[in-house]
């Protein structure tokens, strides 16, 4: 045996384990065979009082000496000989970048780290500060590590605790309630703890059983009894809380205080479980239980955390009670003064502001400690010069009750009406009820303002009315003479079918807006392409254009915008407002309609340089009978019924209507916005060639075109529609896919340089979809290079089109895919 494992007193100890250890069966062989240098460091080891160990070789054999056996615990009897992965497996992942690194040449020193151990067959967090060296071997190569190791555990545990317990100190304090003092002392420990349950249980003096009134657990599992006794869990445990004594069960299958009574603790999933009892005045009053699912290690450190807590909590929970009963107290007091439904204050013979409740602080928009004991005339002096500070003196002086209103503005702009009724008292002081009336001081003017435009609408009406009737008296005059020559009777004739044809369109209107306010019209719903709205609207509105030699600019929505509403009620939405800006726009100024998709929405935008309005006639615009100033001829005439027949039927499609101007002379603007459908059309819209309309040729394909560009896109779906195939267009890439789902496609023409996702990637989810693996895919970019034609092959696409596109090419692509479609149909 080598001479250095006989030098020094040993008394039994490692270097007596070392010498008489079998090290045959282990990779470093005899003693006698070591090589020098780990001969060396086992001898430097043997000596150090400090705690070392040694691994060595390419399997880490482990080697230690006799300070370092406290820290293997149960690991001592097999430590030795063992490969440093296996002996310490649990923290191994842990450990290897402290190893890697002293491998590599490098010492390396960590302080205070922690570790979930396995010392004692339970599961133990524990923290070490390390200190690790290579070791040289005879070769000059690392051929192991030397490490020093000083466990930290207690010292970092009493510094945590220091810490915990002012984290708990800081959230206990600002609590009022003991259910929330009880909740966050128990997160605080389970978390601290890791624990997998945290219960605060409190006694019933009467009937000796437990109640939780709450409860923490990690994984947010029932207590299963929020009621019971002590001794369902064992007599032994109940006897030892009710004598004060602390329960701390490491594994609740074999403590011999559970086993007779495994059913409780099964149920509530406890495998290790610590109780500490709070006794006052001789008296068990609470407990404090922890629990894990799993069996574990309880340390004194543990026990005394959860003593600390236990403490705590219990002095919180009494302190918040006490509050609770003073506050209750105090607010039965209060209770009549405070949920009275309107304000209430009393005002001293001095004037002093003695009370004042929670609602008439609200509507004075101020703060007790801005009212309560100040003068009413200082805190108030708005009120001085009104009636209602007029009304308070005469009280406070004659002592009789009155009453009276008042309006007053706060700096916001709002404007509030207030009634207040005051009655004097027989101490000298005057009491005040006071309540806001601003919403009936708001409808008694609105009545009024619709009063007064009614009588303006009937006065309109009955000037409209009057209008046609002279012209159709003297036609008729004229014909009841006789005697005239046929073109006197012709024009005769004309006048009055144009005045009975105007006559009708009021009568018309009149009867619209009725049924739609008495909700009895009926939309006829059906699938609506919107840019053949659009063009309806515009051609029944475009004579009144030209005749004032207005500038009309129009943005067509995109062909697939579809709608689902009433097609002659939404031409008549558009007709109106568009006609609205063209009776209040000047002769030879703009006009600007455009319509376009956004998101899930369609927005129709008319926007003009006409007279404008101003902020306060924005606001009801769409009110019935309200119109803009007249001219004094009449000229722009009408009945103030046809931006309120918008609104309404704008809302029965779902969709909004607003109305902005910034000022007179400024123009306004109309926004009309409607609900698109989501799914792609059966079929395209009117104003696309007959072809397209009826579906497409026999030999027509269903084409899906994806471009970001909405006019290529919409201009190259116009022309495949022209060819017979039933088109569909789209401008991103995810409602594509969606649209492709839906109409399953033959051919995808797609754009390479996509928003969101580019045309590879979509080709690549299209290959995806069950609808869409079969179709031709054709990219559609403005690269040509043959690595670009090799990424679009590879992304799935059979054919490669380069911008601007040859329409013959494209043609001949197409009726190949058709002929082939055909063929396989045919086979």
């Amino acid at each position: 045996m080598s001479s250095f494992l006989h030098s020094g007193p040993d008394n039994g100890g490692m270097r007596t384990r070392i010498r008489r250890h079998d090290w045959t069966r282990t990779p470093l062989g005899p003693p006698g065979d070591w090589p020098p240098a780990l001969r060396t460091a086992v001898d430097m080891m043997l000596h150090s009082a400090f705690p070392m160990f040694l691994a060595w070789g390419p399997d880490l054999i482990f080697l230690y000496n006799d300070a370092y056996v406290p820290l293997l615990g149960q690991k001592h009897g097999r430590a030795l000989g063992e490969r440093f992965c296996e002996l310490w497996a649990e923290v191994w992942k842990e450990m290897v970048p402290l190893i890697d690194r002293a491998l590599s040449g490098k010492p390396v020193y960590y302080e205070d780290m922690p570790m979930t151990v396995m010392r004692r067959g339970y599961p133990e967090r524990a923290t070490f500060t390390f200190s690790h060296a290579p070791l040289i071997g005879d070769d000059g190569q690392v051929a192991g590590m030397f490490c020093t190791v000083m466990e930290t555990t207690r010292r970092v545990a009493a510094e945590r605790r220091a810490a915990f317990e002012l984290t708990v100190s800081d959230a206990l304090r600002p609590l009022a309630s003991s259910e929330e003092v009880i909740a966050t002392a128990s997160a605080l420990l389970g978390g601290e703890l890791h624990a997998g349950r945290v219960v605060y249980a409190e006694v019933n003096p009467a009937t000796g059983r437990f109640s939780v009134p709450r409860w923490w657990a990690r994984d947010e599992r029932k207590f299963t009894q929020p009621s019971f006794s002590l001794d369902e869990f064992g007599p032994a445990v109940g006897a030892a809380l009710r004598a004060g004594d602390v329960v701390r069960i490491h594994d609740t299958a074999r403590d011999v205080r559970t086993m007779g009574y495994r059913s409780a603790y099964v149920a509530d999933r406890i495998g290790a479980l610590l109780v500490v009892p709070l006794v006052k005045m001789g008296r068990l009053t609470a407990c404090l239980g922890i629990d894990c699912p799993q069996p574990r290690h309880w340390s004194e450190d543990d026990v005394q955390l959860a003593r600390d807590v236990a403490e705590r909590t219990w002095a919180a929970t009494e302190t918040a009670r006490a509050q609770a009963e003073l506050r209750a107290e105090r607010d039965r007091s209060r209770h009549i003064f405070d949920t009275i439904a309107e304000g209430f204050a009393v005002f001293a013979a001095d004037w002093t502001i003695v009370e004042m409740n929670a609602e008439g602080l609200r509507l004075c928009r101020a703060t007790a400690l801005e009212v309560i004991g100040r003068n009413h005339w200082e805190v108030f002096a708005h009120t001085v010069d009104m009636d209602v500070g007029r009304m308070y003196r005469e009280v406070m002086r004659t002592r009789v009750a009155s009453a009276a209103i008042y309006a007053h503005t706060y700096p916001d702009g709002q404007r509030i009406w207030t009634e207040v009724r005051a009655y004097p008292m027989q101490d000298g002081s005057i009491a005040s009820f006071f309540r806001d009336i601003t919403d009936r001081k708001l409808a008694e003017e609105k009545l009024v303002e619709a009063d007064r435009r009614k009588d303006e609408f009937l006065a309109m009406l009955a000037h409209e009315l009057r209008n046609p009737l002279a012209p159709i008296s003297a036609a008729a005059e004229l014909l009841r003479i006789g005697r005239l020559e046929e073109a006197r009777v012709r024009q005769s004739s004309n006048i009055i079918g144009r005045q009975v044809r105007h006559m009708t369109r009021l009568v018309d209107d009149l009867l619209d807006v009725s049924r739609v306010t008495r909700g009895l019209i009926t939309l006829e719903r059906a699938r609506v392409g919107m840019r053949a709205v659009v063009q309806e609207a515009v051609e029944q509105v475009r004579p009144a254009i030209e005749a004032r030699q207005q500038r009309l600019s129009v943005h067509l929505p995109p062909s697939w915008a579809l709608v689902e509403g009433d097609k002659a009620r939404l031409v008549q939405v558009v007709a109106n407002v568009l006609g609205n800006a063209t009776k209040y726009t000047p002769e030879a100024r703009a006009i600007d309609l455009r319509a376009e998709a956004r998101a899930e929405a369609l927005v129709i935008s008319v926007r003009d340089e006409g007279i404008g309005m101003d902020r306060e006639l924005t606001g009801r615009v769409f009110d019935l009978f309200t119109q803009a100033e007249r001219s004094s001829d009449r000229s722009q005439g009408g009945l103030g019924l046809g931006l309120a027949l918008v609104c309404n039927l704008v809302e029965l499609h779902g969709g909004m209507v607003a109305c902005s101007s910034p000022g007179l002379g400024k123009g306004s603007t109309f926004v009309i916005t409607l609900p698109l459908m989501q799914e792609a059309a059966a079929a395209p819209e009117a104003g696309l060639p007959a072809g397209a309309a009826q579906g497409g040729t026999p030999q027509g394909l269903k084409v899906l075109v994806v471009d970001d560009n909405v006019d290529a896109a919409e201009t190259l779906g116009l022309l495949l529609a022209a060819q017979g195939h039933e088109v569909v267009v789209e401008h991103e890439p995810l409602r594509a896919l969606e649209r492709a789902r839906g109409s399953a496609p033959d051919v995808c023409l797609l754009d390479i340089g996509l928003p969101g996702i580019d045309g590879r990637e979509l080709a690549r989810r299209l290959r995806a979809q069950p609808e869409t693996a079969a179709a031709v895919l054709v990219a559609v970019t403005g690269y040509g290079q043959q690595q670009d034609r090799d990424q679009t092959r590879d992304a799935g696409f059979q054919h490669h089109l380069v911008k601007p596109l040859d329409f013959d090419a494209l043609a001949r692509l197409l009726d190949e895919v058709g002929a082939g479609l055909r063929a396989g149909v045919t086979a």
